[in-house]
């Protein structure tokens, strides 16, 4: 009985041994969970409390919506993703090596402007609906049937041909590092191409997509210029409703709890998910299996399939924009716009190395440190991504500004000088709140990767006498750096994207 409270104690002080990765972990994740924090308080303790009329009228109907739309968004993006991934990793056939990378071509168009584009093009006065009278010789809308453009399902198809793409890039990144001789193996034991995608690769890669498709629907539970577009009411145009006209920050910042706690719920159900699925590598022999050549008819049907996505999410966008911003004079030599794309261009760059960088620190630190504190904190520091931008930047500028003001006393007090504003008023703030806002981005991909290799690997460099950081820089590095790159073009492309966060 006393060996085992002694045991016990022993286990307890191990979990709870500080080290300095784990204490980088830590740091970096109450760093990011800061705005949280704020915006937690905020909630918890606002000027005037609108929950009981909020629970009792409209807020019903927020969460209904956004359910509803966060589900059906992650299926199609699922699908999609996961199988045009497969296809393109696994397939040989017409335009393979162009649609590789033009199927991440819908991540540099907003959800908000594939929402304009699609109302655009299919709308009463539309080119689509305007060609069909001139075609049928009718006169008006009761002439003819045509669905209704404004509504939830196709913001859930806007939304989804916007998103696919992240499962796609972790998708493709799993399929292309699984082992040769796995799939050789299954294929030899008789499992047919499609059966050896079930059994075998599906299960490897289970890891990346629920990582890909946990994003899209933090993303798409986020989404505001979209659904606002549509007309569909959901949390995040019920947050923007009641800070905007009712002037009620408390209210907007209750609001976006209840988004923090679908994501809570969303982060430990994709954990406990994959708990179970965990699977690695044990050799490295991470080449893609060998592409089998489609029959032409076969592949030409596979090129179109896989065409689709990146038409709808966007071919059409873009030259609808195009043809706008054609009819606006001496626009690509404006310096306005210049000045405005570079800084977008430096500020994301800025965001997604820092992003990408923390990302790294937490999940080696997770990895490495003996304390239980970083693992549970790591997963909470992924719920910024579905704060509202412009909510988490409030929850950004308040300490910020308050330690602005804090640092220009202590200065102005101790040598006379007035600095003025350091953080607030400089892109400091920004790009802060890009980090925080696509942290789980970067976090969700390298976690992914590391997840793939067996622990083993990071044991054997410790027992080769390398240190933690040794062992970071010449072992871990190097086996995930794709997946590292394919991060920090999330966190960049996402960041030049973000739109109420800049604003505010």
């Amino acid at each position: 009985m006393e060996r085992n409270l002694d045991q016990k104690k022993i286990d307890l002080r191990h979990m709870l041994t500080w080290d300095r990765w784990g204490i980088f972990a830590i740091l970096i994740s109450a760093l990011v969970l800061l705005p949280i924090i704020s915006v937690v308080w905020m909630a918890f303790f606002p000027v005037e409390n609108i929950w009981p009329h909020l629970f009792a009228t409209s807020l019903p109907r927020y969460l209904s919506n956004s359910l509803i739309i966060m589900s059906s968004v992650a299926i199609i993006s699922c699908v999609v993703g996961t199988g045009c991934a497969w296809l393109i990793v696994t397939k040989d056939f017409p335009l393979r090596r162009i649609l590789e990378w033009v199927l991440l071509f819908p991540l540099a168009i907003p959800a908000y402007i594939g929402a304009y584009s699609f109302v655009d093009f299919w709308e009463y006065a539309g080119p689509a609906q305007t060609a069909l009278r001139d075609f049928f010789g009718w006169e008006n809308s009761k002439d003819y049937y045509f669905p209704q453009v404004r509504s939830i399902g196709a913001a859930i198809f806007v939304i989804s041909m916007s998103l696919y793409p992240y499962v796609y890039l972790l998708a493709r990144a799993a399929f292309r590092d699984q082992s040769s001789r796995t799939f050789e193996v299954s294929r030899a034991l008789g499992a047919g191409p499609w059966r050896a995608f079930w059994l075998v690769s599906l299960p490897l890669a289970r890891p990346a997509i629920a990582i890909g498709t946990a994003l899209v629907m933090m993303e798409a539970l986020n989404d505001f210029g979209a659904v606002e577009f549509f007309a569909v009411q959901t949390l995040t145009t019920g947050i923007f409703t009641v800070w905007l006209e009712a002037s009620n920050v408390g209210g907007a910042a209750q609001i976006a709890m209840v988004i923090f706690i679908l994501v809570i719920i969303l982060v430990v159900l994709e954990r406990f998910s994959r708990r179970k699925m965990r699977v690695h590598q044990r050799d490295n022999q991470s080449m893609a299996p060998t592409r089998d050549v489609l029959p032409f008819w076969k592949g030409i049907l596979v090129a179109k399939l896989c065409s689709l996505p990146v038409l709808f999410g966007f071919i059409m966008p873009f030259l609808i924009m195009l043809n706008h911003a054609l009819h606006v004079e001496d626009l690509w030599t404006n310096a306005t716009f210049l000045r405005a794309t570079w800084t977008s261009i430096w500020v994301g760059l800025f965001a997604a190395i820092f992003t990408v960088a923390a990302a790294l620190i937490l999940v080696f630190g997770v990895r490495s440190s003996n304390s239980i504190l970083p693992r549970i904190m790591a997963p909470i520091a992924t719920i910024g991504y579905a704060a509202p931008g412009a909510v988490l930047a409030l929850g950004i500028l308040l300490p910020m500004a308050y330690f602005d003001r804090f640092l220009a006393d202590v200065i102005e007090n101790s040598l006379g000088l007035d600095i003025g504003l350091l953080l607030t008023g400089s892109a400091t703030a920004v790009i802060f709140a890009y980090s925080v806002r696509f942290f789980a981005l970067a976090f969700g991909s390298i976690d992914s990767a590391m997840g793939r290799f067996s622990p083993n690997i990071g044991h054997a460099a410790r027992s080769l006498g390398l240190n933690p950081s040794q062992a970071l820089s010449r072992v871990h590095i190097p086996m995930i750096w794709s997946s590292m790159l394919i991060a920090l073009l999330l966190v960049f492309v996402d960041s030049i994207k973000e739109l109420p966060a800049t604003l505010l």
